[in-house]
């Protein structure tokens, strides 16, 4: 856990004076140097609803970081839009707006497998390999887990790429990188690989021509801001105001593009929405069936 003060550093964390920006990491230094700029921005721009000054607030796991938010620590919180639907089944966060990243607001899970396998389609994946990312990842494990589930497949964890799925199941892997996926599948050590076409995009050309998508998934959001339920309204409404705008303010250019390459924040629209409640059943699936 990391605590970071960006002004005001007198100030106590829970003061109504001080706005937490909160965060899962796994590196906290690194993500608090991404961090501190863009809070940097929108602290002095919440004057009038009474910001004095800004924290930042780590967490090791979603478990922590929504205990941090129920008892108050935490406003804001940024992430993943796993992470945020978790927070909001687990805490009762409130949606502020999705994280638009390198120009990209929404992504789509790719199913790959390498050139000359026999698995041509995701109905023949029973009694195959999978590799996912991680646990927390959006696009490289709740999303594609959820559309086998929706298919009716039964996952199972493996030990190991060395390991087999159990007669008609699908065991999956977690690779912790997406070049350990490609590579796996690469070298045959899993049937199949997922990868969000963003990342699939930056793959060198070289390495991506060994490969050929098989499955996709529909649209997802990338990331999404949330805020604490019972945040005063006058600040979730600033806060929600600023950040929209900062795109279009060259004050935040630096700022955003430190923030994980944030190139603005988008307003959650009815497609989102739909989008994001569909996501929001499929991860409790996952979590129920799978974890």
């Amino acid at each position: 856990m990391l605590v970071a003060g960006t002004s005001l550093p007198a100030l106590a964390a829970g003061d109504a004076h001080v706005l937490v920006l909160g965060c899962v990491s796994s590196d906290p230094k690194a993500d608090y140097e991404q961090l501190k700029p863009l809070l940097d921005y929108v602290v002095p721009r919440m004057a009038d609803v009474g910001i004095r000054g800004g924290r930042i607030l780590m967490a090791r796991d979603i478990q922590q970081m929504g205990s941090y938010v129920r008892r108050g620590r935490v406003d804001w919180v940024t992430g993943s839009v796993a992470t945020g639907l978790q927070l909001q089944a687990r805490a009762g966060t409130r949606p502020l707006l999705m994280t638009e990243r390198n120009g990209i607001s929404r992504d789509r899970t790719l199913f790959f497998v390498r050139n000359g396998s026999t698995v041509a389609s995701l109905g023949d994946l029973r009694g195959h390999s999978i590799a996912f990312r991680n646990t927390t990842s959006s696009g490289a494990y709740f999303v594609p887990a959820m559309q086998l589930l929706q298919e009716g497949m039964t996952l199972q964890r493996l030990l190991s790429p060395m390991d087999h799925a159990d007669g008609p199941t699908v065991g999956f892997v977690l690779a912790g990188a997406d070049l350990n996926t490609a590579t796996w599948v690469r070298r045959g050590l899993v049937d199949i690989g997922v990868m969000g076409a963003v990342d699939w995009r930056r793959m060198p050309a070289t390495l991506r021509s060994d490969f050929h998508v098989v499955g996709e998934s529909a649209e997802f959001p990338v990331a999404l801001e949330v805020a604490r339920g019972d945040i005063d309204p006058r600040v979730f409404e600033r806060l929600r105001d600023v950040l929209a705008a900062a795109s279009g303010d060259p004050d935040a250019r630096d700022a955003l593009l430190q923030f994980s390459g944030t190139t603005g924040f988008v307003p959650i629209d009815a497609a989102a929405r739909v989008q994001l409640d569909h996501l929001r059943v499929g991860i409790a699936r996952v979590r129920a069936e799978v974890e």
